[in-house]
């Protein structure tokens, strides 16, 4: 048994590991974008080909967090991400051998996907359970991994290309996986049993002062906790959410590149998006465990949809410099908290199942929004309905995250009152 101040201090080890392993995994995955080209021009296989690979690993990642996060619970955490660790290096050197167009689908595009899953939602979920206070802040420095990755993983791509060969570069990569990811493996263990944990209630649409659901003491179906209130809004708010930015994340170099800004000017927004990101995942986590996490989200929903109408009124760098700080740390920020909502919501026994569970539907917005996003470009050679149809995505994603049913604590409160 670790003492409590090992304990306190063990916390931050986690985090520390959950942040490197989203870092490596999803700009593993992401940096497919920077292979894109040097893998058309030497195997001339069709871009459209090679781009599909990142579709299938949308796909997968939302399959494979539901599976993972479920196994999370079962298993521990460090069972789950050490496969995962295994996986992706296994996947990436797999892939930079390919010999045709469909290895390459099959290894990158399934065999990444899921092995990137096995991260996310498990070291969400592992996380929530070492924090009583400031959980937000936790899971959002996990999920600040994701928001370095285009800063470290991406350019160490692109570097290793012009000095090698995109296959060496991949090969490298996949080593480098290995490398980083097996000793933070290791590091993972479950939190300490908490007085929280085994706290329950008597009905999913129903909570009682507590506010947790039954299957948090092993007593319903996770058939009931999916029907229930609490997931249905937590599950349509992650979708909305991510089918209101992914679209234009996707397509706005594109967009920029149309207003007059110059290509590799373009290609700078996005760095800007991924630092505002970082900035809002602090601010927003910290915010949610002063203010509460409900508050938060709404109002950082509020914030990404009217930055989205805002991408109407703006041609100049500048202009989309500024315009991206908001909507980066908007986006960015609100992420991570769907998970602390979860947490108060379903406790952590099935945390992970339940937060997978949210990660489908959020991986089904994102992998909607690139595609329509292409569709109405085909069709009216211009963005704008882009950004207007995102924006009240955004604004309905807000509009469902009012619905939120109280919280245990907020339940409790109403309980003792009407009682008194």
């Amino acid at each position: 048994m670790m003492s409590h101040s090992h304990q306190g201090s063990y916390r931050w080890v986690i985090v520390a590991a959950g942040a490197l392993m989203t870092c490596v995994a999803l700009g593993a995955m992401f940096s497919l974008a920077i292979f894109q080209e040097p893998i058309a021009l030497d195997t001339g296989w069709s871009h459209i080909g090679i781009a599909s690979a990142m579709t299938l690993n949308f796909i997968v990642m939302g399959i494979g967090g539901f599976v993972w996060g479920a196994a999370s619970d079962r298993f521990g955490p460090r069972a789950v991400v050490l496969v995962g660790a295994a996986l992706l290096g296994l996947a990436l050197v797999l892939s930079s051998r390919a010999g045709t167009l469909l290895q390459f689908q099959l290894t990158y595009g399934i065999l990444v996907g899921i092995a990137a899953s096995t991260f996310f939602a498990p070291m969400i979920a592992a996380t929530t359970a070492w924090f009583d206070e400031h959980r937000g802040l936790a899971v959002s420095l996990v999920s600040a991994g994701m928001g370095v990755a285009p800063m470290t993983i991406s350019p160490f791509a692109r570097f290793l290309i012009s000095a090698y060969d995109w296959r060496t570069a991949m090969l490298i990569i996949g080593i480098g996986a290995w490398v980083l990811l097996l000793p933070a493996a290791l590091l993972v263990r479950r939190a300490p049993e908490s007085a929280d944990d085994d706290v329950g209630a008597a009905s999913p649409n129903g909570a009682t002062a507590t506010g947790s659901l039954p299957a948090e003491r092993g007593n319903a179906r996770l058939s009931d906790v999916f029907r229930s209130p609490q997931f249905i809004v937590l599950g349509l708010t992650f979708f909305a959410c991510c089918a209101a930015h992914s679209g234009p994340i996707f397509h706005m170099v594109s967009y920029a590149t149309i207003c007059g800004v110059a290509p590799m000017a373009a290609v700078s927004i996005y760095s800007v998006e991924g630092l505002a990101g970082l900035g809002g995942r602090l601010i927003y986590g910290s915010l949610a465990d002063r203010v509460g996490v409900k508050p938060v989200i709404v109002g950082g929903l509020l914030i990404q949809a009217i930055a989205l109408m805002g991408y109407l009124f703006v041609s100049r760098l500048g202009e989309f410099y500024a315009l991206a700080m908001i909507f980066g740390s908007a986006y960015g920020g609100v992420m991570p908290l769907y998970a602390v909502l979860a947490r108060e919501y379903f406790g952590q026994k099935i945390i992970g199942t339940v937060f997978g569970a949210a990660t489908m539907l959020s991986s089904l917005g994102m992998a909607f929004g690139p595609l329509i996003g292409g569709w109405i470009f085909d069709h009216f050679a211009n963005y704008s309905w882009l950004f207007i149809g995102s924006a009240l995505v955004g604004l309905g994603a807000a509009a469902i995250a009012l619905a939120f049913p109280p919280l245990p604590g907020e339940r409790g409160r109403q309980v003792v009152g009407a009682a008194e």
